[in-house]
Formats: C-alpha cells, structure tokens, sequence
C-alpha cells in the first residue's frame, strides 16, 4: 500500500504532463493556422504563458501541502513547456543572491542546448542520411 503513496507524485507528473502537452500542440496549431510558418509564435506564445504562469502557481502553491505542485509545476507546466521550469530555475538562483549563476544558467543553458541539437543533427544524419 504505501508504494501506491510514493507513487501518486509520479501519477500526478504524468497526468499533468499529458494535458500540458496536448495544450501545447493545440497553441503551436492555432499560432500557425493564424500566423503561418514564418516565426515560431506557437513556442514563443508557449514559452512566455507558462513562465508566467509557473511564477503565478509557484507563489500560489508554496506553503499549501496538498500535493497539486507536481501535478501544476512539474506536469501540466512541464509538459506545456520546460522553458517555464528553467525560468524559475534561474530567478530563484537571482533571488537567492547568486546573479553569476541566474545568468551562467541563462547562457549556458540556451548555448549549450543549441549546441546539442546541432550535434543531435549531425550524428542522425550520418547515421540515416
């Protein structure tokens, strides 16, 4: 009985990540059927709503004890977009006094990312191309 307890957060992270992903095919489609291919709006759009709402819920949620965190922060806002828990991520690094590391997370985490995808590329087109 008491696995069942460990495993409700996981449970929670997995339901809250299914909808926050089909939340977020369902923006990405609505920006491109209004705006069309040429920016990615549908990211952007995504990226900026759930930051705000992770600082919105985070600050809401602390303290409350009833277990809608995991489900909220971790699933929903994490399958909608990461981008939200890096947010947070580097503005409690700020807030806790280390500014050197809110903004090394900042670059090394939008450069270090890019430079991944591009290595990803690479190594799949070798492979499959």
């Amino acid at each position: 009985m008491k696995s069942w307890i460990h495993a409700a957060p996981y449970l929670q992270v997995a339901l809250g990540g299914a909808l926050g992903a089909a939340a977020r095919l369902g923006v990405t489609r609505a920006a491109l059927a209004a705006f069309g291919p040429g920016l990615p709006l549908g990211t952007l759009a995504v990226n900026v709503a759930g930051s705000f709402l992770m600082g919105v819920l985070f600050v809401a949620l602390s303290g409350r004890g009833d277990g809608m965190a995991p489900f909220l922060l971790t699933g929903v806002l994490g399958g909608f977009t990461t981008f939200s828990s890096f947010s947070l991520d580097t503005v409690v690094l700020w807030e806790r006094g280390a500014q050197a590391l809110a903004v090394g997370n900042v670059v090394a985490s939008v450069a270090l990312s890019v430079l991944a995808l591009v290595a990803g590329l690479a190594v799949a087109r070798g492979i499959w191309a």
